[in-house]
């Protein structure tokens, strides 16, 4: 940008810290330490006046921005402007994406096509990019939220720093489940292994604590209902696998995977809202309506249709 702009803040973006509007606004074209050098010199103004990097802006509120030349911004790619997610919500400042298995959450580690590039080729002039609220492993499908304005983020950050989402997933995992009606899985869970190689481990390390049922079972295979209670790195992977039922499809906790993995965020409750998303599994991988129904009896509070 060869000239000064002035740009004002709309009522999706306020609330934010300058530094973070600021980082928003520039897509990722300037370091944060520019950005902040910036803002130290009083290049950067706010109704005519200085401000602090972590100082909040208001909607209304116009910002000054110096000349620029951009950095080398990471580009999309090809496949995230090619695969738009499917979006089953999007109202009051909140989407309701269905993830699909596979497909990170962020971009890295050799892979540019992710959730987060995704709905930034979806939305490339929203006010305020959507943010995704939480997260989910690679290989698990299911509910992910995000955010499309600052204050539903931090409102939703907030929820789930107090467990105010109740997170239901559905599961299928190898073994006969012999446990009769609910049962609470409690663990005390840790990180282990260097970069590269790091495993959740039972024992010892932080509280995890999750409520499961066994929807229906054979021989080979039970399919279970979980509700989280706390949200430790793959917790239900490493719960499950730790009583001799991993999740099918789990080559890191369980055996060899040949399928993928047996994993799905199906419901998330909100205080006023429920968002269900049923698996796509197919065949003899399919969940009745009547599975689904039981399911949803781990909810603590009346499902909201």
């Amino acid at each position: 940008m060869p000239q000064a702009a002035i740009i004002e803040v709309t009522q999706a973006e306020s609330g934010q810290k300058l530094v973070q509007f600021l980082e928003r606004r520039l897509q990722g074209d300037v370091p944060r330490s520019a950005i902040m050098r910036w803002i130290r010199k009083g290049q950067v103004r706010v109704d005519k006046g200085r401000k602090k990097p972590f100082d909040r802006v208001r909607a209304g509120q116009n910002v000054r921005i110096p000349p620029y030349r951009a950095e080398d911004a990471p580009q999309q790619s090809a496949d995230s402007q090619a695969k738009p997610l499917d979006i089953i919500h999007h109202e009051n400042g909140l989407l309701a994406v269905n993830k699909p298995a596979g497909l990170a959450v962020h971009g890295g580690d050799g892979h540019d096509d992710s959730v987060v590039s995704r709905l930034q080729a979806m939305y490339p002039d929203a006010d305020f990019g959507p943010t995704l609220c939480h997260r989910l492993d690679r290989d698990t499908s299911g509910l992910l939220l995000a955010a499309t304005s600052y204050a539903t983020l931090r409102a939703m950050n907030d929820r789930f720093a107090s467990n105010g989402v109740h997170k239901l997933y559905l599961a299928w995992v190898t073994g006969c489940w012999t446990r009769p009606g609910k049962t609470m899985l409690r663990d005390r869970v840790k990180k282990k292994g260097g970069p590269g190689s790091e495993k959740m481990t039972t024992g010892s390390g932080k509280h995890a604590e999750a409520e499961v049922v066994c929807l229906c079972s054979h021989d080979t295979a039970s399919l279970m209902a979980i509700r989280l209670l706390t949200g430790r790195t793959h917790q239900i992977r490493l719960q499950l696998a730790s009583r001799e039922h991993p999740v099918i499809g789990d080559g890191k906790y369980g055996k060899i995977a040949r399928t993928g993995l047996k994993l799905h965020c199906f419901c998330l409750q909100l205080p006023k809202q429920t968002f269900c998303l049923p698996p796509a599994w197919q065949g003899k991988w399919a969940v009745s309506e009547t599975h689904l129904r039981k399911a949803r009896g781990l909810l603590p509070n009346e499902f909201l249709v």
